[in-house]
C-alpha cells in the first residue's frame, strides 16, 4: 500500500525493501520516531457491548478480560487482546537502540511500522563484518520487532545481510537462531534482552566460520538440483509432500532460483558463491527478499523477516549445512 511506505525511515543506501524516508546519519531517536512513523502510542480501553431489550436501546456492558488497542495518533483499532496482554510501544523498540547507539558504536540503519501498525520494527548495525573470498562482504545486524495483535512476540535477532545483494538471514549456529524473545504476557525489559543478546553476537565468529565453510564447498549439477527442491517443495526435507498441487512447488519459482544460482543473481558469479553452497544459501534468500511473489513490497518484507519466506530461508541454511557437515 503506497501510504505505508511513509511509515519507515533508513539512513544511508537505499534498504533491501526499498522502502521508506531517507535521512541523515546519526539522527536523534526523536527523528527517527517521526520520520519512521512511530511517534504514537499503543492505547486501551475495555470491550464493551450492548446488550437488547424490547423497546429500548439497551445497556452497555464490559467484558472485563479483554481489551482493545487503539493507536493514540489515529484512534484505529489494532487489535483485542487479553486483559494481561503487555504491550510494547513503537517509542520502546527505538529506545531500546538508544545506549547501543551512543555508547557501543552501533548504528541505526532501518526502522518502521507495518501493517497500519500492528507491527513494527528497527534494524542496527553492530559493526560485526566478514569478507568471503572476492571480496564478499557480510554485515552483522541486530532486529528488534514486535507486534499487538498476537502474531510476533518481542524479539530481538542477530541478522547478516550481503552487501552485494542485500540479502538477508537470521544467524543460527547448531540448528538453533541467535534471537532473544519476550512473550506479551511478561514485561518487556531492554536491558536483560541486551544481556543475552551480548551472547548470541558472540556466536558471529561461528556463524561466518560455517558461512566461509559454504563458500568453499563446490557443488555438482546434481546437488544443486535435489538441494532446491528439498527447500522449495518439502516442508520437511525427509518427508514427501502429499501428491498434488503441494507435491511440487511452482515451477517459475524452481526456475528461477536455479537461475539466480547459475549467474542472474547479484554477487553469484564471485568466488564465494559460483558453484558454490554459499551460492544454492543465497539463491534461495535473494528469491525470497527480491522476487518472490508478495501482494506488495510492504507484504514481502513481512513474509521474509517475519512470515512464510523467514521460514523459508532459515530451510536453506539448514539445508546447506546438510551439504557440509
Amino acid at each position: 500500500m503506497a501510504h505505508q511506505v511513509q511509515t519507515m525511515a533508513y539512513v544511508g543506501e537505499t534498504p533491501w525493501h526499498s522502502l521508506g524516508n531517507a535521512l541523515p546519519p546519526k539522527q536523534s531517536i526523536d527523528v527517527w520516531a517521526k520520520e519512521a512513523g512511530m511517534d504514537w502510542q499503543i492505547c486501551s480501553s475495555p470491550v464493551r457491548y450492548m446488550t437488547e431489550q424490547v423497546g429500548s436501546l439497551g445497556s452497555i456492558m464490559s467484558f472485563d478480560e479483554q481489551k482493545v488497542l487503539y493507536r493514540s495518533d489515529t484512534k484505529a483499532p489494532l487489535s483485542v487482546v487479553s486483559d494481561r496482554y503487555q504491550v510494547v510501544q513503537p517509542r520502546e523498540v527505538l529506545e531500546f537502540y538508544r545506549d547501543l547507539t551512543e555508547v557501543s558504536g552501533f548504528e541505526l540503519e532501518t526502522a518502521g511500522v507495518l501493517k497500519a501498525g500492528k507491527k513494527f520494527w528497527a534494524l542496527a548495525k553492530t559493526g560485526k563484518e566478514s569478507t568471503l573470498k572476492g571480496k564478499d562482504k557480510v554485515n552483522g545486524y541486530i532486529l528488534l520487532a514486535t507486534s499487538c495483535d498476537g502474531t510476533l512476540a518481542t524479539t530481538a535477532t542477530l541478522t547478516s545481510i550481503r552487501v552485494v545483494c542485500n540479502n538477508t538471514l537470521t544467524v543460527a549456529l547448531n540448528g538453533a537462531a541467535s534471537a532473544v524473545k519476550v512473550p506479551h504476557n511478561t514485561v518487556f525489559d531492554g536491558q536483560a534482552v541486551k544481556k543475552q543478546l551480548g551472547i548470541a553476537v558472540s556466536q558471529w565468529d561461528g556463524f561466518m566460520y560455517r558461512m566461509k565453510t559454504l563458500s568453499e564447498r563446490k557443488v555438482k549439477s546434481h546437488e544443486s538440483m535435489n538441494y532446491f527442491l528439498n527447500v522449495l517443495c518439502q516442508a520437511d526435507p525427509t518427508t514427501p509432500v502429499k501428491g498434488g498441487k503441494g507435491g511440487l512447488v511452482n515451477e517459475r519459482a524452481l526456475k528461477r532460483v536455479q537461475e539466480l544460482y547459475d549467474g542472474a543473481g547479484k554477487g553469484a558469479t564471485l568466488d564465494s558463491a559460483s558453484g558454490t553452497a554459499w551460492g544454492l544459501l543465497n539463491a534461495v534468500t535473494e528469491y525470497v527478499d527480491h522476487e518472490r511473489r508478495a501482494r506488495s513490497q510492504e507484504y514481502r518484507l513481512d513474509s521474509a523477516w517475519f512470515g512464510q519466506g523467514a521460514a523459508l530461508k532459515q530451510r536453506a541454511l539448514h539445508q546447506a549445512m546438510q551439504l557440509v557437515d
